[in-house]
């Protein structure tokens, strides 16, 4: 017998014989809202502390557990029979004694009738626990998830029964189900496309008009695309036989330039400004939840392979990990990232590793309104590490209605290592290279070694590797003879010839190339790297230096302003550095010398680029704060040495070079 009824959807509600029941406290009703799906599973009282309460220890845990137990039994205390359940390992309600709306819900859904979808849409009365704030994260990623999945059972819902009433001519009934239909999903076409035939039929042609324009903007806003034909074919229908077609309804465009000229021409990225009709996302770094801060580079491994993968669709534009890396620990609210990085979309996740398994959440936001459009938590051996990843990207791209070229559906089909070592020495070793420092590579590379050691067919261990031999040469740190260039050039060959869709790969021998002074063949590897991925923010700066250094600074603007607005936070500001490198040689010193003060700010301790803020200086006849600028170079890096940079410096042709050098002269510097 029925003695508790609970209702979840837009709220929480609890009634015992009819009457109301005062459920005391958050974490009481969110106890009640897990146990009630479904009602008569057991749960054990690790997992339910581990919910609720999961930033206390596990005996604190435990103990509020038991002491919310005890309250809600004594807020049933007037049934007869309590309907919670509990022994010293697990927590149940009781499904004889509970009826739970959720349930109904799900159950009507499941047997599909016209009459029992109807009555499944009139439970459906708004999101799981609407109001019930607990402000726990554990709570949260289960919420959210459970929420996401009810929906998606309520919009399927919906336009079951919209379908119904569209073809039973009821429609007045249509109208109002299509209206609570596009609440849920505002980019639900047949549901605009159904307010328009209606609003039409009654003679409302302008409301049916405003309509196609509501449609029409929510997907240029959200989505970067047009409606689709029939919305379209339908719309010049409506209009003609109103009396006037009106193709620019609607036209207005949303989108704003990459980049604006900011006084003296620099180019800055517009605050808040999409950058084309395509989605604009960031994946923040992801929160590691092991309890072990030295698991963090496995949570930032599973986040930069997932910006890879989704920096590989063209129908995307995607920040740069390095940006938004930045946020990393950082109280920002998702819409102050959004709004600061100028994307409409962000990623936020956890891991949790322990052992042999893995808990990876994640949910895709809309930094416009704070809603949450897809979430999903997996809980896998690590084995399906690589699954996991691609399943994260596919669903992403799904949720944003991007569609896959067949050539992306290749490159997003991983071919990764099957050898977990390997991979793990691989993380390690990425992690410590991306700090482009003398130490951080001499530790990465007896890692990277190590996992080519355990797998020789695994490319992005190659990739890395040729990296640090690289970044050796160019900084001239262990680099004897040029053997680390040597080194560089043949590892990334090797990468390539491993996955030659892997645009890391083509990146590496790109730059490799260049600084051998190959510009033609680096011009090819970049060209190819930015063909596997169109988002690739380095490989974007790397065309600009390679045009550059071939004597196209020209040619070198859009392709850096490019890769300073995929990467706008980079705290070590290549992009900058290049971009201003390429003003000097158009001759715009201003523009140069607005960038280059921009990433002194961010990175005081630059001795390259004062030198070519010195030579700025000296072309404008600005004598004073050049040498001001040479007296840092000298306190920075006593022994910087123009005859070094003359020497290691991939110009093609040296005059070009000189004219740093003029600049300094200009001033009255040493060379």
């Amino acid at each position: 017998m029925i003695s508790l009824e609970l209702d979840l959807l837009g709220g929480f509600q609890a009634r015992a014989a009819g009457r109301l029941v005062d459920v005391p406290g958050r974490k009481e009703r969110a106890l009640l809202a897990i146990l009630a799906l479904p009602p008569g599973e057991l749960r054990s009282r690790d997992r339910l502390a581990g919910l609720l309460w999961s930033d206390r220890g596990d005996k604190q845990a435990r103990d509020s557990l038991k002491s919310a137990i005890s309250r809600l039994k004594t807020a049933f205390s007037s049934l007869h029979a309590p309907p919670i359940i509990s022994d010293r390992e697990h927590v149940a309600l009781d499904r004889e004694r509970v009826a739970v709306d959720v349930a109904a819900f799900e159950r009507l859904v499941g047997e599909g009738t016209p009459e029992c979808i109807e009555r499944a849409t009139g439970l459906y009365r708004g999101d799981l626990l609407d109001g019930v704030d607990v402000r726990d994260r554990a709570f949260e990623e289960w919420l959210l998830l459970e929420r996401q999945r009810l929906r998606v059972l309520a919009r399927d819902a919906l336009g079951t029964l919209l379908d119904r009433h569209l073809a039973s001519g009821a429609r007045d009934s249509a109208a109002a189900v299509a209206h609570r239909l596009l609440a849920l999903d505002p980019l639900r076409e047949g549901a605009h496309r159904a307010l328009m035939q209606i609003y039409a039929e009654q003679g409302q042609a302008t409301q049916a008009l405003k309509q196609y324009q509501l449609c029409r903007d929510a997907l240029q806003h959200e989505l970067g695309v047009r409606p689709e034909a029939e919305t379209e074919r339908l719309y010049k229908s409506i209009a003609e036989k109103r009396g006037a077609v009106r193709p620019a309804v609607g036209e207005s465009k949303v989108t704003r330039p990459e980049t604006t000229e900011a006084p003296g021409g620099f180019l800055q990225p517009e605050p808040g400004g999409a950058v084309s009709a395509k989605p604009t996302i960031a994946v923040l770094p992801f929160e590691n939840l092991s309890g072990d801060p030295e698991q963090q580079y496995f949570s930032d491994g599973i986040a930069e392979d997932i910006i890879t993968d989704l920096s590989k669709v063209s129908g995307l534009f995607v920040i740069a990990r390095n940006s938004s890396f930045t946020y990393r620990g950082k109280a920002a609210k998702n819409q102050a990232v959004s709004r600061e990085l100028g994307v409409r979309y962000v990623l936020e996740g956890s891991v949790r590793r322990a052992g042999n398994r893995v808990r990876i959440a994640a949910q895709l936001i809309d930094g416009a309104t704070g809603g949450h459009l897809w979430a999903e938590r997996y809980d896998r051996d690590l084995t399906d590490i690589f699954a996991v990843q691609d399943e994260v990207t596919r669903e992403i791209v799904a949720a944003l209605a991007v569609k896959l070229t067949k050539g992306e559906q290749h490159r997003l089909a991983r071919q990764g290592t099957d050898n977990l070592e390997a991979y793990d020495h691989y993380l390690r070793g990425r992690q410590l290279a991306l700090q482009r420092s003398r130490t951080g590579v001499e530790e990465a590379r007896p890692l990277l070694e190590r996992a080519i050691a355990l797998d020789p067919q695994f490319a992005p261990a190659y990739t890395m590797l040729a990296y640090t031999h690289n970044l050796d040469h160019a900084n001239g740190w262990h680099d004897a003879g040029g053997r680390s260039l040597q080194t560089g050039q043949e590892l990334a060959q090797m990468a390539v010839a491993r996955d030659d869709d892997d645009p890391e790969a083509h990146w590496v021998l790109g730059w490799a190339l260049l600084l051998g002074r190959q510009h033609d063949r680096a011009m090819a590897e970049v060209r190819t790297a930015l063909r596997c991925d169109p988002n690739f923010a380095l490989a974007h700066s790397l065309l600009g230096q390679v045009l550059y250094y071939s004597g196209r600074a020209a040619e070198a603007l859009q392709p850096l302003a490019t890769a300073f607005r995929l990467d706008p936070n980079n705290e070590q500001d290549p992009h900058l550095h290049y971009l201003a490198l390429a003003y000097f040689g158009v001759g715009r010193y201003e523009d140069a010398v607005a960038a280059l003060k921009r990433r002194i700010i961010r990175k005081p301790d630059t001795d390259v680029s004062r030198v070519l803020l010195a030579a700025c200086y000296g072309h404008l006849g600005r004598v004073e704060e050049a040498r001001a600028q040479w007296q840092e170079v000298m306190r920075i890096n006593p022994d910087y040495s123009l005859k070094h940079r003359r020497r290691v410096l991939p110009y093609k042709d040296p005059a070009d070079f000189e004219r740093i050098a003029d600049g300094l002269r200009n001033a009255g510097l040493p060379e």
